[in-house]
């Protein structure tokens, strides 16, 4: 009933597209949407005061060696051994931040709950966090600030007032122009097209489906959404679905959209094995070591992201500057190491940068 009653008010605050869709539900949340320019202007970035959480009664951490654990929406892929990666390096580069990660096997946010609560009982003085659902994390990370911990989102963000500062990759609706863009160069302009993403609740997918939507429906308004499916971050779930849209929707099926990861590179390989590169497009978020075979085969002609090593180097930087007061509400940027001076956007987000489009011509420079 809930999903029915979003995807309501999704369809009457977006487009009558919507209406031709097969499925009623997007995958997108039911938030204000703010799509960017047809014509590529930059979009205004309005002011906004601070709305994150405050670490109660926090030491005295400036210039301490603080011991921090990265708790990513789950371990053991591609993208988060990326961001731990960056994570660890920045450690390495400040000499004074102990850093470990430690996320759940799967995407599930009761596990993600759980060490973290684990953490703030061990006592640690940092938690770095990708939630896997924004509103169910909020209580743990509400008991960690109490606790004196400082709290950093990335990636994923929890409620404002969880945590105290957010380091986000791109914003949601440029995110969101470059990946219709791209579809639409490669499907045209009528083009039907569906979307693999983790799950309804993850909240940046969420958010960049539903500014897809905004944006699809601006520019794009003849284009045909024919649903989304969920796919729980998972390989075999992911190319499973691939393949049942393939299957269901057959000739007028011209483009997946892969949000995570795991579902792109996943969607790629079932348009692969039923023969139809060149027939439908896959277009999608990913890292470019997973998608240098359909690339380099033409399978696939694009794939969006950022360096999600840059983004646990910012997310590092971000804790520190925290933990050491150098980062307070009304910031306007922050320093990021190597990366330079970071935006400080919407209240209590640090913004990495825009998103950076992968093909055939340069993803083979680079190696995560």
């Amino acid at each position: 009933m809930k999903k029915i009653i979003l995807a309501s008010l999704m369809s009457l605050s977006l487009s009558v597209s919507f209406a031709h869709a097969q499925s009623p539900w997007t995958g997108g949340d039911d938030l204000p949407t703010n799509p960017l320019a047809c014509d590529g202007t930059a979009g205004a970035v309005a002011a906004k005061p601070y709305d994150g959480g405050e670490a109660t009664n926090a030491p005295d951490r400036k210039g301490k060696t603080i011991k921090v654990v990265d708790v990513p929406k789950l371990v053991g892929i591609g993208y988060f051994n990326a961001t731990s990666k960056g994570i660890a390096d920045a450690a390495a580069e400040m000499k004074t931040m102990d850093a470990k990660t430690d996320g759940p096997t799967k995407a599930n946010i009761d596990d993600q709950i759980t060490l973290i609560d684990n953490y703030i009982t061990s006592g640690v003085d940092g938690i770095l966090f990708a939630a896997n659902d924004p509103v169910a994390i909020a209580p743990v990370l509400k008991k960690a600030l109490a606790a004196g911990i400082n709290v950093v989102g990335y990636d994923a963000n929890s409620t404002p007032d969880a945590r105290q500062w957010f380091v986000n990759q791109a914003e949601f609706n440029g995110i969101a122009k470059s990946v219709i863009d791209n579809l639409a160069a490669e499907i045209g302009e009528d083009g039907a097209f569906a979307i693999v993403t983790s799950t309804f609740t993850t909240p940046n997918q969420a958010r960049w489906i539903a500014e897809m939507g905004a944006y699809q429906a601006k520019c794009h308004p003849k284009m045909k959404w024919l649903e989304t499916v969920e796919a729980q971050e998972d390989n075999i779930l992911s190319f499973n679905q691939a393949n049942t849209l393939i299957n269901k929707y057959g000739d007028e099926l011209k483009g997946i959209v892969g949000m995570t990861s795991v579902a792109t590179p996943a969607s790629a390989d079932a348009v692969t094995q039923a023969g139809k590169c060149g027939k439908v497009a896959v277009v999608g978020l990913a890292t470019p070591n997973a998608m240098k075979p359909y690339v380099e085969s033409g399978c696939v002609k694009s794939v969006v992201l950022w360096n999600p090593v840059d983004l646990g180097y910012a997310a590092a930087y971000v804790l520190r500057a925290t933990a050491d007061g150098d980062l307070k509400p009304g910031a306007t940027s922050v320093k990021a190491g190597k990366l330079g001076e970071l935006k400080v956007i919407n209240g209590s987000e640090v913004l990495l940068g825009s998103p950076f489009v992968f093909n055939k011509e340069n993803i083979g420079q680079f190696d995560f």
